[in-house]
């Protein structure tokens, strides 16, 4: 009884439109569900978003099976020696942070080492864009509307050091939004001089091929109603050079969000600098045994297509 009940219902199935059907194998484009893994290799993370490792080459496939162009690969600089890096162009973006006349003028900030960092960025700059990786300018521009909504920690913050020395009187410590005179402008907000790039990162940057990004916090990414969360979503972008001043405040600060998120992290560490003592070293070692990798400007120089 049973037995007549089940054709039945299979013969029922097949008059309201079900046909059977021989197998056929699946698109030829169509993604396997498990990405192909080379014999000897570890994943790493999850289906789909997988970093790959070889053991036997000591190096690490960032590029999650994209072959819309030749990958790329360098070496790190920190860590675990002869480590080496494969990446994407086309899911990659070099981020410049910070590189303002504000803090690397000389009429502005004291600040040599950031200005050695910058003349550094600007091979790399054009090294990146040989490869074909996006390039995105994250500077400070605030308008006015921000300058009532910065939260009072920043503020302080920024009021207490960040801008001024420490033996500036309180009254006279000049924040965001104030006049710096002598053509300046006022301190940080959108399309004032002190806020422009500096002149050598200026000259290098191509209003119509990279992308301007203005932002009113530490971190870029530290809302996702923001501009910068809303391009890498938008362009798929899961690796992220880091370059800019000062290393352990607005690029760290990025950088954390940005592993937060679940991005790659990479800071180029002679791209990036800071005048706080012992700045450098520690944000450097944190990052690479916590956040990502290291790597230098001469190893991305020397890196190739693959």
């Amino acid at each position: 009884m049973a037995t007549i009940l089940v054709l039945i219902a299979l013969f029922l199935t097949t008059a309201n439109g079900f046909r059977w059907r021989s197998f056929e194998p699946p698109p030829s484009d169509m993604k396997p569900l498990r990405p192909i893994v080379e014999p000897g290799t570890v994943p790493i993370g999850p289906l789909g978003n997988q970093w790959i490792y070889s053991p036997e080459t000591k190096s690490y496939d960032l590029t999650r099976g994209d072959k819309q162009s030749p990958p790329f690969s360098f070496s790190t600089s920190e860590g675990t020696s002869n480590v080496t890096v494969v990446v994407a162009p086309e899911l990659t973006t070099l981020v410049v942070i910070d590189m303002q006349n504000y803090f690397l003028h000389p009429s502005c900030n004291d600040h040599p080492s950031g200005r050695v960092a910058a003349q550094k960025t600007v091979e790399i700059v054009k090294k990146c864009r040989e490869v074909g990786i996006k390039v995105i300018w994250l500077n400070w521009g605030l308008i006015d509307e921000d300058l009532d909504k910065v939260p009072a920690a920043q503020m302080h913050s920024f009021r207490q050091g960040f801008a001024n020395p420490l033996s500036t009187p309180q009254d006279k410590r000049c924040g965001f939004g104030c006049d710096l005179g002598g053509g300046m402008g006022r301190v940080l907000m959108q399309n004032e001089w002190n806020s422009q790039l500096y002149k050598p990162l200026h000259e290098v940057a191509r209003p119509k091929e990279d992308l301007f990004i203005n932002k009113n916090r530490v971190s870029g990414l530290w809302s996702d109603d923001k501009a910068f969360s809303h391009i890498l979503e938008k362009d798929k972008r899961q690796t992220l050079l880091f370059a800019g001043v000062n290393t352990n405040q607005c690029v760290l600060g990025t950088l954390l969000d940005a592993y937060y998120r679940g991005y790659d992290c990479i800071l180029i560490e002679d791209c990036c600098a800071t005048n706080t003592p012992g700045g450098q070293d520690v944000s450097i070692l944190d990052i690479w045994r916590n956040y990502g990798f290291v790597t230098t400007s001469s190893a991305l120089q020397v890196g190739r297509l693959e």
